[in-house]
């Protein structure tokens, strides 16, 4: 698999940056080929050609259809973190994440 960009989108980006560097960590672990950027939601557009999926923090939620309408001309599938991963900032359970969404696309 070539190298992948992924979006991972919260209101200010201080949690999303801990969930980012353990997705990194985990990805580098298992040999996965991975770019986790943290932005706020308000960055997403700077960033619509060059990402390849996108991870919405749960705290976002009542912003996801919005941010998958804007994603989907792009071809780039979006998903809402479970609270379940992003609470505990479980990177390996992150990438798990990214690797099914992107399998999907």
């Amino acid at each position: 698999m070539t190298e992948k960009n992924i979006l991972l989108i919260c209101g200010g980006g201080a949690s999303s940056g801990f969930m980012a560097q353990n997705i990194r960590k985990a990805a580098k672990k298992r040999n996965v080929e991975l770019n986790v950027m943290a932005r706020s939601e308000s960055e997403v557009d700077e960033y619509l050609n060059e990402i390849n999926a996108l991870l919405i923090g749960p705290h976002l939620q009542y912003m996801e259809e919005d941010l998958k309408a804007k994603v989907k001309p792009y071809n780039i599938p979006a998903v809402v973190i479970p609270q379940t991963i992003y609470g505990l900032l479980d990177g390996n359970k992150g990438l798990d994440l990214i690797l099914e969404l992107l399998d999907e696309k």
